[in-house]
């Protein structure tokens, strides 16, 4: 049987993300110059956080939190009550997640300037969703905003920043 792809189609076209890493990472073996060059590659892609984009992303993923969602898993449950105000810090902590998992991969290689803007932009999301949104949602995740502005600052803080970056930071909570 042959395994050559149909004229026209480009196999590129049809590889995963998990097919692309396991490329890379057989081309990486191969070639070490190759190597080099992604490296310097990858660093140019990470070292681009900007944080009003992700104080943006942030508070949209915060805004786009469904009161509903929120009924729908709080109240009478089978195995007993779930109260809708602690749930909302539930739903409110998993939305921040991915954003906290970012800063701490960029504080885990290296990237400190990077980390401290994911902090900052995840704190001025939360702060400008604390402020602007009109979501029913943030009627019953009233005291969150604060507890999580404090908790990604700290968060961060453990990541060992320089005393500089923990003055400029602290500014704007």
């Amino acid at each position: 049987m042959d395994s050559t792809p149909t004229i026209g189609t480009d196999i590129l076209d049809s590889i995963n993300s998990s097919d692309a890493m396991k490329i890379l990472r057989i081309l990486m073996e191969r070639n070490k110059e190759l190597k080099a060059e992604i490296r310097k590659i990858a660093l140019e892609v990470l070292s681009d956080a900007n944080p009003e984009e992700i104080a943006v992303d942030v508070m949209q993923a915060l805004d786009r939190i469904e009161v509903e969602e929120l009924w729908d898993r709080s109240g009478s449950k089978r195995y007993g009550y779930i109260d809708p105000s602690d749930e909302s810090w539930v739903m409110f902590e998993e939305t921040l997640l991915p954003f906290l998992s970012t800063m701490t991969k960029y504080q885990k290689i290296g990237l400190t300037n990077e980390a401290k803007a994911y902090c900052v932009g995840i704190i001025l999301g939360i702060q400008g969703f604390e402020a602007d949104s009109r979501s029913e949602f943030k009627d019953w995740a009233i005291d969150a905003p604060q507890h999580f502005i404090e908790e990604v600052f700290e968060k961060w803080k453990s990541g060992n920043p320089c005393e500089g970056d923990i003055a400029q930071v602290r500014a704007i909570l």
